[in-house]
């Protein structure tokens, strides 16, 4: 089976998990504990008022006109407008808003764990039983046991107290930003304002992101213990190939192949984290808006967000096939080898 193939039969196969996903969204939503047109007119409304609200927002429909009218909006991209957050305003215009701020945030998250947790894991396995060694190894257990809820909340405080603790204020060193603040992110090819955003995101990079250095440490570990003492390597060991080729050739290539699971798999609890730590540290990304949206029962907002969160882990399962036929080309299409 060709490449293309197989990524035609893939994305096949994503219609019917994107529709299953978006109509348990509908069922949560739609029989949910809040009602939409009490929060939209507040706790001062009238029978008269709510009555024609929920007119207005078509929720007086029977619920298989309302689920139609639903799926209709989401496969078609006519995402409508915003019922309690910001009303009236177009949800395509919020998610512009609030995405870049949240894909910024991603990228730190992945790209940390990658930088940082990756590289020690490698270390600790080529120099097994060493003080390196536990050092990396207790650290990475440490750094994943500790839950991202109460690590926003300590990092929090003692960036607050950073000038009584290490003797310099976190807000104005290098670059004046917050510790809590949403990044601002206009020209960052612009050397201060590419700081100054890095250094903004920093902290909830580091929370968010700290599942993932831990299991990338640990597993890149374990990777690269079993990967050195395979047949392959100790024969290139034998033919005299030097150390540094036979690390970075046949032991790192090798390793990386059982972490891309590991590694395209923490994106989904980027997705679930991201709501939480956007909110500790106030960050105004999609995180923080699908949970103003989820109290206040907007409805057309949280769904559209769900639709999206669910094309983009789909998305990344299709992309994990594909690195694994990156890393290692024997790995075939459709169980054939290549």
């Amino acid at each position: 089976m060709s490449r293309w193939s197989y990524f035609a039969r893939r994305v096949l196969l994503m219609i019917p998990i994107v529709f299953f996903g978006t109509t348990i969204t509908f069922v949560v939503l739609r029989m949910g504990p809040i009602d939409p047109a009490a929060a939209v007119i507040g706790p001062s409304g009238n029978t008269e008022a709510y009555t024609s609200v929920r007119r207005s927002l078509g929720l007086d429909q029977p619920l298989w006109l309302q689920y139609v009218d639903y799926l209709r909006d989401l496969f078609t991209l006519q995402l409508g407008y915003s019922w309690v957050v910001n009303r009236g305003r177009p949800v395509w215009e919020l998610i512009g808003v609030y995405a870049p701020r949240t894909i910024w945030l991603g990228f730190w998250s992945v790209m940390l764990p990658l930088f940082i947790g990756l590289p020690l894991g490698f270390y600790a396995g080529l120099n097994p039983n060493t003080l390196s060694d536990y050092v990396a190894s207790f650290g990475g257990i440490v750094w994943r046991a500790m839950p991202n809820f109460w690590l926003a909340v300590i990092l929090v405080a003692v960036l607050t107290q950073s000038d009584q603790l290490f003797g310099f204020n976190w807000e104005s060193w290098l670059v004046e930003t917050q510790i809590v603040t949403p990044p601002e992110l206009q020209r960052l090819w612009v050397p201060e304002n590419f700081l100054a955003a890095f250094k903004a995101i920093l902290p909830a990079a580091l929370v968010l992101g700290s599942a993932s250095m831990g299991n990338e440490m640990r597993i890149g570990r374990t990777a690269v213990l079993e990967t050195k003492n395979e047949n392959y390597v100790e024969t290139a060991r034998a033919k005299g190939v030097p150390r540094r080729t036979i690390v970075s050739k046949h032991v790192f290539r090798n390793a990386l192949i059982p972490l891309v699971p590991i590694i395209t798999g923490e994106a989904f609890l980027l997705l679930g984290g991201s709501v939480l730590v956007e909110t500790v540290f106030s960050i105004n990304g999609l995180g923080y808006l699908f949970y103003s949206a989820t109290i206040n029962a907007d409805l057309p907002l949280v769904g559209s967000l769900m639709f999206f969160f669910i094309l983009l882990s789909v998305g990344i399962n299709i992309l994990q096939d594909l690195l694994y036929t990156v890393i290692d080309p024997r790995v075939g299409y459709g169980g054939e080898g290549a």
